[in-house]
């Protein structure tokens, strides 16, 4: 079972590691005054997000850091 963290209680870096480590990690967060939850991963070539809507993909760890700090997923 994967951790379950609301948006914003690690930093980028930590939830990184997390996904190096081959954890998934759900994260809490609101959206359009709904709240929803959005499972991080790492396959070992392809991060992916995980949304109630999308599966985005991301081929490098720069662009899942984007998305992470886009989103709001970390801490600020």
């Amino acid at each position: 079972m994967s951790p379950v963290i609301e948006a914003g209680d690690c930093a980028t870096d930590e939830l990184l590691e997390q996904l190096r480590e081959g954890k998934r990690v759900t994260i809490r967060t609101e959206f359009l005054g709904s709240d929803h939850e959005v499972t991080l991963r790492f396959d070992g070539e392809t991060f992916f997000c995980d949304t109630p809507t999308t599966l985005h993909k991301h081929d490098s760890e720069d662009g899942m850091r984007e998305c992470i700090r886009k989103h709001g997923y970390c801490a600020t």
